[in-house]
């Protein structure tokens, strides 16, 4: 009978072994179907930081639309016409452009904050002074231009990517003479957009001659402002109220000063350090290749000086950092990571402690966790992402804290899960910061982490042993 008793304990035993084994097999699997259930409203939040990010950039480009774009300055360059003879020994009008011996751009560049609605618009105002020389050196030695040769119909022609900005009539001072710039550009000219003036320039090829000229602009625009390199020798300087430049383009400033009041930038650039000569001369064949397939008459031969010059273009971008979104979005990606883990600790508190959390408990506790992102955007629109992280992940943090106190009865225990939420949240924070480092740190904390989980997952009776 002792036996028989024995016997049946045992299989009671067993029973009961089994039953929570499975039990625990089966909380597992549901916490990860949570996990996984957890994703599905992950994913509407990752769409609606995209699409917020798309409305701030839309408010951008109509504020940039009605101001005025980037403004990238181009010249001034010498478009010259003159005779030549064809294959069939037939005289034919050509053109050049010919580039300034030396240029020397200074100015200062302010910018300003224009809202539309909740987004703040960076534009600028500036006012620049543009000099120089036109040498004859270059002309005399390509022969082109003989007392036969010589044709009417110079333009001198500056580019401005956006007529827009210009704020006031820009004065052209050559060779001591004032002059007035008219709207438009010689279609013969590498300008495609900006301004241009008539001249004679003839006395280029006298007694080898050197011509100053001064241009005097106010040029509004956004974002950045670019310049290019034509002059044999170009030196530009730029003063401006911007904390926050990102110099960019082929050349980086040879000076660069950034401080609480703004920057000062200079860049020197030489004739070796691009790829075009001083005197571009327009091609009489039209070209088969398909490189140049795009070519029209007015501009033949053009195209790949025209790609060479923008190639060679460089300045400054003028924008505040406005990056909530981005660093949003990076946030979004470590949602797994604090979903889980929060999950894993519940779970490990659940074995611990002898507690039970219902399924729909873990779900509610995803639910908050997903619900930061949420907080996140729509308060860093209005106070900026680190303010807006903080108040996000303290209020995450004290919602779920208070819910697991009522949940396990356990004060302790809920606000130590309340801690270590907080710590993954300064964590991932830190993360954000980072760029170089950033996957260094986040490999070391991961395998940390992995560290603890396995030192206290070891200490789980998973098969229920007597």
């Amino acid at each position: 009978m002792d036996e028989q008793t024995a016997k049946n304990q045992k299989e009671n035993s067993t029973r009961k072994s089994l039953n929570k084994q499975d039990s625990l097999v089966l909380k597992i699997v549901l916490i990860a179907f949570l996990i996984l259930l957890s994703f599905i409203p992950m994913s509407m939040i990752r769409g609606l930081i995209n699409e917020r990010e798309m409305t701030a950039n839309a408010a951008a480009q109509e504020v940039q639309q009605k101001w005025s774009k980037s403004q990238t300055l181009i010249g001034p360059i010498l478009t010259i016409p003159y005779f030549y003879q064809n294959q069939k020994g037939e005289n034919q009008k050509g053109y050049i452009n010919y580039l300034p011996e030396q240029l020397n751009i200074t100015g200062d560049v302010n910018t300003q904050e224009l809202k539309r609605g909740l987004y703040e618009i960076i534009v600028y105002n500036s006012t620049l002074e543009i000099t120089g020389t036109f040498s004859a050196r270059d002309l005399k030695e390509s022969n082109l231009f003989t007392n036969d040769k010589w044709i009417e119909g110079a333009t001198i022609n500056l580019g401005i990517s956006d007529l827009r900005g210009i704020n006031e009539q820009i004065s052209l001072e050559w060779d001591n003479r004032k002059l007035n710039f008219t709207p438009g550009v010689d279609p013969h000219s590498l300008v495609v957009s900006g301004i241009s003036s008539k001249i004679t320039p003839q006395q280029l090829f006298a007694n080898d001659s050197v011509v100053h000229f001064t241009i005097k602009l106010k040029l509004k625009g956004s974002e950045s402002i670019q310049f290019t390199p034509l002059g044999r020798t170009t030196k530009v300087a730029i003063r401006s109220n911007c904390q926050t430049p990102s110099f960019n383009g082929a050349f980086l400033p040879t000076e660069r000063e950034v401080s609480s009041e703004g920057f000062t930038s200079k860049w020197e650039v030489l004739e070796f350090n691009r790829n075009y000569s001083q005197i571009l001369k327009e091609s009489p064949y039209r070209a088969t290749t398909n490189e140049y397939r795009d070519m029209t008459d007015d501009n033949l031969g053009f195209q790949y000086t025209n790609y060479a010059i923008t190639e060679s273009t460089f300045g400054v971008n003028l924008l505040f950092p406005v990056d909530q979104y981005q660093k949003s979005t990076r946030s979004a990606k470590y949602a797994f990571l604090i979903i889980i883990l929060t999950f894993v600790v519940s779970f490990f508190v659940e074995i611990f402690q002898k507690k039970n959390i219902h399924p729909v408990q873990y779900l509610l506790i995803g639910l908050a966790l997903c619900l930061f992102y949420t907080l996140l955007v729509s308060t860093s629109e209005h106070i900026g992402f680190t303010p807006a992280y903080i108040i996000s992940a303290l209020m995450t943090t004290l919602l779920i804290t208070f819910y697991m106190v009522g949940i396990l009865k356990i004060k302790k225990t809920a606000f130590t899960i309340g801690g270590l939420l907080a710590c993954l949240y300064a964590y991932i924070f830190f993360l954000i910061q980072l760029e170089t480092y950033a996957l260094l740190v986040g490999s070391i904390g991961l395998f940390v982490i992995l560290a603890i989980i396995m030192y206290f997952s070891q200490k789980i009776n998973w098969y229920n042993n007597q």
